[in-house]
């Protein structure tokens, strides 16, 4: 009994703490802009740090447990998670806030996955179930809450205090692992990549940095560019790494599943115009529409609730009409509900705003849910950890593009018309642009089998005879 309540609701703490706060920055991104004397745009850095400290942390997180122990692991990411929320909170400067975002992201890189295998390797099989549905609970609660949240503490108090929710829960954490926790490790491990880890890790760093610090933003123009030079050249050389090492910090070679090449690679083209509305809306909501950051999140807040009631509905879905139709349209559906968010105005009426954006979720939530499903259709067993890595990585990876991209369309429109300062007119275009990307993804999902993934889903093709064997 203990081990299926107390033990996930441990992890819970981890997983609420991530995703409430990550909703409450959002919310408040343009409240530190203007505390930080930056342009809005800028703050694009401080979402990118976060992402691409978890794709860099995350495959080495397993490694990480077996070698020092799952609970030692799982306390010390709380301490960083925590520590970056203090330095968050501390911040004066763009680059001080953004450093701390990668701080946060390294505690964060560790809390979750290390909680996961917490709960797979301390919970029976025959409880697993009951184990997995307590843990989701608080990742479909923080979003819904995190909005709201951030705003009234944002316009009531200062946006300071919304990294001080965390502490709290941290401590929380930390007390009840150190009680109910096992520190379980393994005996036999392969050795860590460690010059793949250097390569990766710095490949994807300098990439993103140099992506998302353009259009004058922390660093200049030229070392931007140099940086995502670099970047791409070491993500080349771990590519040729990869194939020379019997255990590479991330398997490449497992996109040889059919299922999981799909998920990685058709989820990262939705997850890249999806992953731009947590910087795109509030900005539009609060730069553009001229609402305070309380308003803005009553209204961002709706997106999660979407999510959250399409949790109930989307394995009927699946199981009526199968992976492949469904992931098909729907990316075509929540690209088309994504670029129906640019068309709002300062006019638009609350009601309508909510609606589109429940509607929205709804979509969203179901293409996510089926990419994670179908993703380890197919996988081995034996292969389950390093494909959750690397799955893991290129979803990060693919929400921080999809934050540099949205920013980039952003800067374009305006400079279209002449201006560097941002508008409500300028915020279209870039909605538009997302949505492109993210509707290009059903390409991808379209050439899946139709009979891809019906032993998750549960959908049953209904084969027609032919004639000659019909008579």
């Amino acid at each position: 009994m203990r081990s299926t309540r107390i033990v996930p609701l441990v992890v819970a703490t981890a997983l609420f703490m991530e995703n409430t706060d990550s909703t409450v920055i959002a919310t408040s991104l343009p409240a530190i802009a203007a505390d930080l004397g930056e342009d809005p745009i800028a703050l694009k850095l401080a979402l990118t740090a976060y992402l691409v400290s978890l794709a860099i942390f995350i495959p080495i997180s397993g490694w990480m447990a077996d070698r020092h122990g799952s609970r030692t692991v799982f306390r010390w990411a709380l301490a960083v998670f925590m520590a970056g929320s203090l330095a968050c909170a501390a911040a004066d400067s763009l680059g001080w806030f953004v450093a701390a975002r990668f701080l946060q992201g390294m505690g964060g890189a560790m809390m979750v996955p290390v909680g996961r295998l917490v709960l797979l390797r301390s919970v029976p099989k025959s409880e697993l179930v009951q184990a997995l549905a307590t843990l989701t609970i608080p990742a479909l609660v923080g979003p819904v809450i995190g909005p709201p949240l951030g705003g009234l503490i944002t316009t009531t108090l200062h946006w300071r205090w919304i990294f001080f929710i965390n502490l709290p829960i941290g401590f929380a954490g930390i007390l009840l692992a150190t009680r109910y926790f096992q520190d379980l490790r393994e005996s036999e491990r392969p050795p860590l990549d460690v010059l793949g880890f250097v390569l990766s890790g710095g490949g994807l760093a300098s990439l993103m940095l140099g992506l998302a610090s353009g259009g004058r933003h922390l660093l200049p123009e030229a070392v931007s560019w140099t940086c995502a030079g670099a970047g791409a050249v070491l993500i080349g050389l771990y590519l040729l790494h990869a194939r020379r090492v019997p255990h590479p910090v991330i398997r490449l070679d497992l996109l040889r599943y059919p299922t999981f090449r799909t998920a990685v690679g058709g989820g990262s083209l939705f997850r890249i115009g999806t992953g731009a509305i947590p910087f795109l809306l509030p900005l539009m909501l609060q730069i553009g529409f001229g609402l305070d950051p309380l308003h803005s999140g009553l209204l961002t807040f709706a997106a999660a609730a979407g999510a959250l009631f399409m949790k109930t509905v989307a394995a009927r879905i699946l199981r009526a009409y199968g992976f492949r139709a469904v992931m098909t349209a729907n990316a075509v559906v929540a690209s088309g509900l994504l670029a129906a968010i640019g068309l709002f105005t300062p006019q638009t009426p609350h009601a309508a705003i909510l609606c589109v954006l429940l509607i929205g979720g709804c979509f969203r939530s179901l293409q996510f849910t089926a990419v994670n499903a179908i993703a380890y259709a197919d996988v081995d067993p034996r292969d389950m950890s390093a494909a959750t890595s690397l799955a893991s990585v290129a979803q990060q990876l693919s929400l921080s593009i999809g934050v540099a991209f949205g920013a980039f369309a952003l800067e374009s429109a305006a400079a279209w018309h002449g201006r560097t300062a941002i508008r409500a007119e300028d915020f279209w275009p870039a909605f538009l642009a997302v949505a492109v990307v993210s509707g290009l993804s059903a390409l991808s999902f379209r050439r899946l089998a139709p009979e891809a993934g019906a032993e998750v889903s549960g959908h049953r093709l209904i084969r027609v005879k032919p004639a000659a064997d019909a008579t």
